[in-house]
């Protein structure tokens, strides 16, 4: 037997061992959170591609319970910030503060901010002001923060699970584009439909509380989010990643006439990068061997709908962003499907 074949059944094996624990750890998730299948499948994605993910709901969907579960199950440290417009970026990174020692000797001590942590909720990331901000900018691309000219870096594996609120802009600091830019993925966290709401209704409003278990530890993590990497990429999931993001740039020649009249800036390469490692990640969760068209479909929304922008006339004219990136996809996968 050849050294590539016998590599090849190893990852086989090993991908099927992942399988199973990740089967194992959503039937965890699911002792709390009730419902929302699509929402915990594209948040564990985000972790296994090792990346962030923006959550977009109203309050009292679960979001924040989402978070805490998967930090038990994941078995991960967290900490959650509350972003308010008087957070500054010392409460999130820490500061050095000046002691005085028993011989009458001073000396700087660094504190650690709430940062430290492998899994960090920000809650309403968009209350909060742009230089604070800002100051999670290095944290989620490089795994390190500067303070004082000093490079300090985070725990491994580092995950930020930010949420917003759809519909509450007073107050709010739009993020910016390079910021956007560092999540993953953006989930949208829907209203429950009746008969969930009613599971929910039953499960919480009683006297015992469900509890998860943990699953996974970061060591663990860290060894699924290499196998995700290692996952064979079929050549038609790899024009169809490249195919769907160049498509949506409508300065580029590759644009169907919806994007050039609609789209006023779109995806960077960053967005391919995010959208192979996703599928990747979604086809482990379905306990699939290697990704597929149908995964880079289900995916282009999340990975793509925080990376584009409408132009004016066409907001004023009530279009919506997801409607592009849907008409776009279905031109792509057909096109992918047909060859």
């Amino acid at each position: 037997m050849t050294e590539r074949a016998t590599g090849a059944e190893s990852l086989v094996a090993e991908i099927e061992a992942l399988g199973g624990k990740l089967a194992e750890a959503r039937q965890a998730v699911a002792t709390r959170i009730i419902g929302q299948e699509e929402v915990v499948t594209l948040t564990l994605a985000a972790m296994l591609s090792g990346g962030h993910a923006l959550l977009m709901g109203l309050p009292g969907l679960g979001k924040t319970l989402l978070v805490d579960t998967l930090s038990t199950v994941m078995g991960l440290s967290a900490n959650r910030i509350q972003f308010t417009p008087d957070l500054m970026p010392a409460d999130i990174l820490g500061s050095e503060v000046l002691e005085t020692g028993t011989d009458g000797a001073r000396s700087f001590r660094f504190i650690e901010g709430p940062i430290f942590c492998r899994l960090l909720m920000a809650d309403e990331i968009n209350r909060a002001s742009p230089r604070t901000q800002s100051a999670l900018l290095q944290a989620m691309q490089e795994r390190e923060v500067t303070i004082a000219g000093q490079h300090r870096p985070l725990p491994a594996p580092f995950h930020v699970l930010a949420t917003q609120n759809p519909i509450e802009q007073e107050g709010t600091y739009p993020l910016p584009e390079a910021q956007l830019d560092r999540f993953l993925v953006q989930i949208d966290v829907p209203y429950p439909d009746r008969e969930t709401e009613r599971g929910i209704l039953v499960a919480t409003t009683g006297i015992d509380e469900r509890r998860a278990h943990q699953v996974f530890d970061p060591e663990a993590l860290i060894a699924a989010q290499k196998i995700v990497r290692r996952m064979p990429v079929g050549e038609a999931v790899v024009e169809a990643i490249l195919d769907l993001v160049r498509a949506c740039r409508p300065e580029g020649g590759e644009a169907p006439e919806i994007v050039r009249n609609a789209v006023a800036w779109g995806p960077g390469p960053r967005a391919a990068q995010a959208l192979m490692l996703t599928v990747r990640a979604r086809a482990l969760l379905d306990g699939r061997l290697a990704p597929s068209v149908e995964d880079v479909a289900a995916l282009a929304r999340p990975v793509l709908v925080h990376r584009m922008a409408l132009t004016f006339a066409a907001r004023a004219e009530g279009m919506d962003l997801g409607q592009v990136i849907g008409e776009v996809t279905s031109r792509v996968t057909r096109i992918e499907a047909a060859a």
